[in-house]
């Protein structure tokens, strides 16, 4: 089971970017309006055997950090999407039905 972590400022994604130079970190943007989206979510809850601590971005509400980070990262928005971070860059950033585990734990595991 994963333990989300809110996101929900773009100081705090700062903060996340900062940190993904000591460690990786990984962002789920979540659309509670969209059923691909609670798919994926889903998808990621049920495979999650990894120590790493995701944070979870509800998109709806906090549609300006969503922004921030497409901004800040060079990537483009999407719904879901999943953001793998490292040395303050997007390594790896799926969306939609590309979203999957194991794809996840590969990019971690060539870092």
């Amino acid at each position: 089971m994963i333990e989300w972590k809110n996101l929900d400022s773009e100081d705090q994604l700062q903060s996340i970017i900062e940190e993904s130079y000591n460690s990786p970190q990984i962002i789920f943007k979540h659309s509670t309006r969209c059923m691909i989206s609670r798919m994926a979510k889903r998808g990621l809850e049920s495979d999650w055997s990894i120590d790493l601590k995701p944070y979870y971005l509800d998109l709806i509400t906090y549609r300006s950090v969503s922004n921030a980070i497409a901004e800040s990262l060079e990537v483009v928005h999407q719904s879901p999407q999943l953001l793998l971070l490292s040395n303050g860059k997007s390594i790896y950033h799926p969306s939609h039905e590309q979203i999957k585990f194991e794809e996840l734990t590969k990019t971690l595991d060539s870092l």
